[in-house]
């Protein structure tokens, strides 16, 4: 899974979805939207990460439910770089 999703948020990493480190360069690891500038953008917990992407799940995929959702989000998320204990 490692270098093929964000590693914060899981959302598949394509050409002009990556992120930024603080000397401008790509980040490989994750998303543009979780980190900029060398910083993450969310510094909430991985429960309300979980929450956040959540809704953005059911849009990208109409014929799941936010519960589907929700339980492939507590599946992924702790195994990612940013979650893991």
């Amino acid at each position: 899974m490692e270098g093929t999703v964000c590693q914060c948020c899981a959302m598949p990493l394509t050409d002009g979805m990556l992120g930024t480190n603080a000397d401008g360069s790509i980040n490989g690891d994750y998303c543009k939207y979780c980190y900029q500038d060398g910083k993450f953008q969310f510094e909430g917990t991985m429960e309300e990460m979980i929450e956040l992407c959540v809704p953005y799940m059911v849009q990208a995929d109409p014929a799941m439910t936010e519960e589907t959702a929700r339980e492939m989000m507590s599946e992924t998320l702790p195994n990612l770089k940013r979650w893991k204990r």
